[in-house]
């Protein structure tokens, strides 16, 4: 990601305020401030928590909460809405929107409509912006009113906004049936945080963050004990949330958090297991080891860990740390630093190439490794679309070939079976594809990479609207390969017809990756739909910037889209008189 890029994302924003709060302090205000912090602690935080939010920061009688997933914010402010007891009364907007970072807080468009749409909300109610409207579509269970267009004060263009009162909520239910919290397990249950790094080198985050997956995997595989996966743990990297709180998000007993130091040849892993409930320490432990003794190290942390949690393994359960790809320290490096680059946020020619020499190195170490076997299928099917190499023509047979060798390597892991179905939907072999994917999920349903490709799959079959969901989800479980999912997910709402949302993620997938061509073209064609026609032609015309030689009609012809859904893309580009 370029520096100054990084400082930037979609999100939505929730902006909420106490209705008559001068009053109420005027009146009572001991009571009033004694009743506010009994809705937060009771009522607004723990919502918050309950749909993946994060508040940015209270201000007085006022609250900014960040959401990754608009869906979720519309589903906190509702929960919020109905489970207060008639003391404190809230005023909400909503909006959807880019950000800036600074720091902990946001500021930027997309927090001001937020602003401005909260005094626009009736008492106990909630103002919603047209983009956030589109794009929840029918996935929340109440329907908002048409509230016209309204100038808000320093926004530039008039905002259409939608409205829900509490008075229209004719299901509602008691307050104490809103958003339950489910029950812990009955059996041990745990969840790992990203190991931190401690090397004082940031080029060794790759390491850390392969040992804590490698970490997660061994401990999936002990019986009896029920592990969150990678995913749902690493939204939680670079974070600073308390331990019961992240419990009580993920429901699970306990979490392991840790942090990792290497040096040349040495590497001290430190690690600590937390009641969830208490936040007290249940087991604690620091390994000095040469990195050769890096799967003696994970076995340790494997048995302490069992242990501290009281299960009962019958003798030969416990699984080794080798057994989940390698048992070569030189392999396990080479693999780790190349799913790394393949994975960032910017992947071209170059970091095709070196992160495939990677991972062909741990292969050279060690041909048994799966894994390699199915990034690097991935990474051709992705060099076959977008051309980086000399012989992207051939890369579609070179990552079917791939794949099946990671699947022959490891029957039982979800990532073979992930990268053969997204081979065979290129291939557009997608019954094929399909039965892949059902393998994959029953061995996995966690796993961000099989719900990408799961919705990606429906897009084959005209269900934009069912696709949506499934790539939100995804985004959900692994935020960090966010800026992959973000072309997939507004071509999911472009072909849905919902152009206003779609345009904004193309925006944003862009601000992440800037010599992105293909997200430049679909932002043409959203903006197209949406009649603004010398915008589209101008997106036209940086796309050509980016990439002289793009060719939509090869592009199109490579897509795993239904016919409908390709000529819709050609439909755009004609209607703002664009000769692909």
């Amino acid at each position: 990601m370029a520096e100054g890029d990084a400082s930037r994302r979609l999100a939505a924003v929730l902006a909420a305020d106490v209705v008559g709060y001068s009053r109420l302090m005027a009146a009572d205000e001991s009571g009033t401030l004694t009743a506010l912090k009994h809705h937060r602690e009771a009522v607004f935080d723990p919502n918050v928590v309950r749909h993946h939010g994060r508040i940015v920061k209270l201000m007085g009688d006022g609250t900014l909460v960040e959401f990754g997933s608009v869906v979720d914010a519309v589903n906190c402010a509702l929960a919020i809405q109905r489970a207060g007891d008639g003391r404190i009364t809230l005023r909400i907007g909503i909006n959807l929107g880019d950000v800036i970072i600074d720091g902990d807080d946001i500021y930027g468009d997309g927090v001001n409509i937020a602003a401005r749409l909260e005094p626009l909300a009736d008492p106990g109610g909630i103002c919603i912006s047209s983009i956030v409207h589109e794009s929840i579509g029918g996935r929340v269970e109440v329907a908002f009113a048409d509230g016209g267009e309204v100038q808000a004060k320093n926004i530039a263009r008039p905002i259409r906004i939608w409205k829900w009162r509490p008075t229209a909520d004719a299901r509602r239910p008691p307050a104490a049936a809103m958003s339950p919290q489910p029950a812990l397990p009955d059996a041990p249950s745990i969840a790992v945080l990203p190991f931190a790094n401690m090397s004082g080198d940031p080029e060794q985050e790759y390491f850390s963050d392969g040992m804590t997956e490698d970490i997660i995997t061994d401990l999936s595989k002990v019986p009896g004990l029920m592990v969150i996966a990678r995913n749902s743990t690493f939204a939680y990297k670079g974070r600073h949330v308390d331990i019961p709180t992240i419990a009580g998000a993920l429901h699970v007993r306990s979490v392991l958090e840790g942090s990792i130091r290497r040096v040349g040849n040495r590497v001290r892993v430190t690690a600590q297991l937390i009641d969830g409930a208490s936040g007290g320490h249940l087991w604690a432990d620091r390994y000095d080891r040469d990195l050769t003794d890096i799967f003696a190290v994970q076995d340790e942390l494997t048995r302490e860990i069992v242990g501290a949690l009281k299960i009962k393994l019958s003798p030969g359960a416990l699984p080794s740390a080798s057994d989940s790809g390698t048992n070569n320290p030189e392999a396990q490096d080479a693999y780790f630093r190349g799913r790394a680059m393949l994975s960032g946020a910017i992947v071209n020619r170059e970091v095709f190439l070196s992160g495939s020499v990677l991972l062909r190195r741990a292969l050279e170490l060690d041909p048994d490794f799966a894994r390699p076997y199915g990034w690097l299928a991935v990474a051709y099917v992705n060099d076959f679309l977008n051309e980086w190499s000399d012989r992207h023509r051939d890369s579609l047979a070179e990552a079917h070939r791939l794949a099946l060798a990671a699947v022959e390597k490891a029957p039982q892991d979800v990532l073979g079976h992930a990268a053969l179905s997204l081979v065979l939907q290129v291939e557009r072999k997608f019954d094929e594809a399909r039965v892949e994917l059902d393998l994959a999920a029953a061995l996995n349903p966690n796993d961000a990479l099989t719900m990408s490709m799961q919705a990606v799959l429906l897009l084959s079959r005209n269900r934009a609207d069912e696709a949506i969901a499934g790539m939100e989800a995804a985004m959900r479980l692994d935020p960090a390969w966010a800026h992959g999912y973000l072309h997939y997910l507004g071509t999911a709402y472009l072909l849905a017809g919902k152009y206003e949302t779609a345009a904004a993620l193309f925006r944003e997938r862009i601000l992440i990756v800037p010599n992105t061509d293909v997200s430049r073209a679909y932002l043409a064609v959203a903006l197209s739909f949406q009649g603004h026609i010398e915008e589209a032609r101008a997106a036209w015309a940086d796309m050509l910037r980016v990439n002289p030689g793009f060719d939509f009609e090869v592009h199109v012809a490579r897509l795993p889209l239904s016919a409908e859904y390709m000529d819709k893309l050609r439909e755009g580009l004609a209607k703002a008189g664009i000769s692909p």
